[in-house]
């Protein structure tokens, strides 16, 4: 599990970019770059992280599923994702 002050961190930049997003955007367009230097680097979609929804784990996470690849294996396991099964050979 991951720090909850790391989460929240990440909950407040993603709520940041989306507050942003209209108005970095017009700036890019109209090529004002000295204004969009001047926005809050939060509000950059770059610095956004990929997190499991579950744990907040940061590392080895998986786009398809939102969830970390321990998080997968005991979904998987549990058959709770529809088509996915833990192979063996």
């Amino acid at each position: 599990m991951a720090r909850k002050s790391l989460i929240a961190r990440e909950a407040k930049r993603k709520k940041m970019v989306e507050k942003y997003a209209k108005l970095r955007e017009e700036l890019k367009g109209k090529g004002d770059y000295e204004a969009l230097q001047k926005l809050p680097k939060n509000s950059s979609p770059v610095r956004l992280k990929n997190r499991c929804m579950f744990t907040g784990r940061a590392r080895s996470y998986y786009r398809k599923f939102g969830v970390s690849r321990l998080v997968l294996r005991e979904m998987a396991l549990r058959g709770e994702i529809p088509g996915l099964k833990k192979s063996s050979w």
